[in-house]
């Protein structure tokens, strides 16, 4: 079973309990009557899936509780126009919301659709009889970009140097019991522990048989975790010899996990973004990455955005939640797959550790985000945090325990500090270099002069595909690359399969090409004279991309939007610290999106200051490396602790002159002529590549 299945399956096993008892929907079922408990049968062909939609809620919204994914960037209010569906039988009911013009639906008296071709949102329509539906490509497309592990070997295999992690596994030799020796279970273990500690510490060791008060006190009390105990008589029992040999593991003062000896110590380490989850299975022996594997967050059913989702949450704690639960489930998901793509079990999971934004962060552990909605966007809570997985549900060993990364202030997260901790090497030591997440929420550091500053930019999720109506995620078929060839546009697919969205990378480059060719004006506005420019369903214009693929100028105002916050945020955030955009010896680009956005395309749209390319560096995922650094070892953890001690986070939209700035980068300026410098003077720290943390498509 893949993660997309497990997923699936847990989410109609959680909404089964809360379904009405006629659920299960007859064929033939009549159009709808107005009965206020009644629930109706979708079917999703292209799936083979059927699920159960209640009277008075959307085809998005029951499609959510199942687990079908639409892609519903605004989270099913309405405004995105990106959760379309066809229904090719039964009658739907229209639901009252605002929306993009040109999207009207059409139903005759029975409520079916007047054109059964015409694609509509699946939040904006409520069934009202059985329905046949068919989901959009870009819903459906499957994910073919993964993460992938650092190009650079050396990056694992240097850590066995340091490597402490908060786990540690312990083989034991722990005698059978016997009329003689009638010791509890936990105590012989226990007894087992000490002896091994005495042995070597050089220590003369006392026949287990003995009393046990006659043994020496140990270093620190041990004691066996409750929730570990549990399966500690089968795993003692799981052989006939008179001595069991066993593994278990210790943290702290407590032994948390117990197996059969030679079973591998096991750590997940899980990046959970705002758009993607990313987790990774680290060998905590050696600190090698097993596996890894990333997911779409399923919280995105909420809205694309972290303001959508906090509204949902503030707003109803059912579905705060839900979000939670989601969240959790998408860990368990990725947990299983990962161990089973190498024979193990979730159980043998022995330490989680979790990095995310604030938001993020907060609904994972269930805290309160009605105030990181508004200003000033204080945080109920900033320091790391420890956990049992057994409260957050997690199916990894019984008592294992969750590390949250901890935060710097209003957004910027903990994804960010673990960014910082796994790309420490290329900026200490340096005089000025700047370290960039582009996402969702987008959050950048300077380093000058051993002082660090901190901010955070709600760039939204237009650059990652998201808020665009043509946008998808990096899936076969996306867009991810957008040129002139004769003055036209082409484009380039994942996969080279025929086009049916965009992704990040791709929507950069369209902007980047709309202007070069002069399509695009420096206030943003798309020509009225070219051939790739069309006329969409709402009359606005539009470039035709591909035949079923429209850039709209709605889309290049919602790039300009999220360009101008992060170029004015890298600006200001200069300015805190008195310094002009070319003193930036390194300009590190961290992230999924900043593995593959084209840096000439960013720099001729004013996404990014206009240095040397030299300058720049792409990391890949550096908060997926640096949160697998907080499992290997605990020093790391403090460190990062350290680093979002030290931070100073910057709220730039408090400073006077935020607006002039922002408003000075909404338009698109003349592509800057830059010079580069000399071959040797672009061998800087920044361009060894030694240490980079590259990404390529898998």
């Amino acid at each position: 079973m893949n993660c997309s299945q497990e997923h699936a399956r847990a989410a109609d096993a959680a909404t089964e309990s809360n379904l009405p008892a006629d659920a299960a929907p007859e064929s033939g079922r009549p159009v709808d009557t107005g009965a206020p408990n009644a629930s109706y049968r979708l079917s999703f062909p292209q799936l083979e899936r059927e699920i159960a939609c209640e009277a008075g809620e959307s085809l998005f919204h029951a499609a959510r509780r199942h687990g079908v994914r639409i892609v519903g960037a605004c989270g099913g209010r309405g405004t995105c126009a990106s959760c379309m569906v066809r229904v090719s039988e039964g009658a739907l009911r229209p639901l009252e919301g605002r929306g993009p013009r040109g999207f009207d639906i059409v139903l005759d008296e029975e409520g079916r659709p007047t054109n059964r071709r015409r694609w509509m949102r699946a939040c904006r329509i409520g069934a009202r009889s059985d329905c046949s539906v068919e989901i959009g490509a870009r819903s459906l497309a499957p994910v073919v970009r993964a993460e992938e592990e650092s190009a650079y070997a050396d990056e694992d295999a240097g850590f066995t140097r340091t490597l402490a992690p908060a786990v540690r596994a312990h083989e034991l030799d722990v005698p059978a019991p016997s009329l003689a020796d009638d010791r509890a279970d936990a105590d012989r273990v226990l007894d087992a522990c000490r002896e091994r500690e005495a042995h070597e510490a050089g220590q003369r060791t006392i026949p287990a048989a003995q009393d046990a008060t006659t043994l020496a006190a140990p270093p620190r009390a041990l004691t066996v975790a409750p929730a570990a105990a549990a399966e500690l008589a089968a795993v003692l029992r799981a052989g006939s010899s008179p001595r069991c040999r066993l593994r278990t593991w210790q943290r702290g003062g407590a032994l948390i996990a117990f197996a059969p000896s030679g079973r591998r110590s096991l750590g997940l380490a899980v990046d959970l973004g705002t758009t993607n989850l990313a987790a990774f299975l680290v060998d905590l022996d050696d600190g090698r990455t097993l596996a890894r594997l990333g997911v779409e967050n399923p919280q995105t059913a909420w809205g694309a955005d972290l303001v959508s989702r906090i509204d949902h949450a503030a707003g109803d704690p059912k579905v705060a939640a839900a979000l939670r639960a989601a969240a959790c489930e998408a860990i368990d998901a990725l947990a299983h797959d990962l161990c089973a793509s190498i024979g193990q079990r979730p159980q043998d999971i022995v330490d989680v550790a979790v990095c995310g934004n604030t938001a993020m962060h907060h609904l994972l552990l269930g805290l309160p985000v009605r105030q990181l909605g508004r200003a000033p966007f204080v945080a109920a809570l900033r320091d790391s945090v420890d956990l049992s997985a057994r409260e957050l549900g997690l199916a990894v060993a019984p008592g294992a325990w969750v590390h949250v990364a901890p935060n710097i202030g209003g957004f910027i997260g903990g994804d960010h500090v673990t960014a910082l901790l796994a790309t420490e090497s290329r900026w200490r030591g340096l005089g000025c270099a700047l370290v960039m997440d582009i996402g969702t929420n987008t959050e950048i550091s300077l380093i000058h002069r051993g002082r660090l500053w901190s901010a955070s930019s709600p760039s939204g999720p237009a650059l990652e595909g998201g808020h665009i109506g043509c946008g998808m995620r990096a899936a076969e078929g996306a867009i991810e690359k957008v040129t002139l060839e004769g003055g036209r546009l082409a484009v380039r697919t994942i996969g080279g399969s025929e086009a049916v969205g965009l992704c990040g990378s791709g929507v950069l480059d369209a902007v980047a090409a709309l202007r070069r060719g002069g399509l695009l004006d420096a206030r943003g506005r798309l020509s009225a004279t070219h051939p790739d420019i069309v006329s969409g369903e709402d009359g606005r214009r539009a470039a035709q991309l591909a035949p079923e693929v429209l850039f709209t100028q709605a889309d290049v105002r919602a790039v300009q939007l999220a360009k101008a916050a992060i170029r004015s945020a890298t600006e200001l955030l200069l300015a805190e610290a008195g310094l002009a955009e070319d003193a930036i010896e390194c300009f590190i680009l961290a992230g999924a999106f900043g593995a593959y956005l084209d840096i000439d395309s960013g720099i001729d749209i004013g996404l990014f200051p206009p240095l040397p390319r030299s300058r720049f560096v792409q990391v890949g995922n550096a908060a997926g490396q640096g949160v697998r650094h907080l499992l290997r070892s605990c020093a790391e953890r403090e460190h990062a602790r350290e680093l979002a001690r030290t931070a100073q986070a910057c709220a730039l939209n408090a400073r006077a002159d935020f607006q002039n700035v922002f408003l000075r980068h909404i338009g698109f300026a003349e592509p800057p002529e830059i010079s580069e410098p000399s071959e040797a003077a672009a061998t800087t720290a920044c361009a060894n590549p030694s240490t980079a943390t590259e990404e390529s498509p898998s």
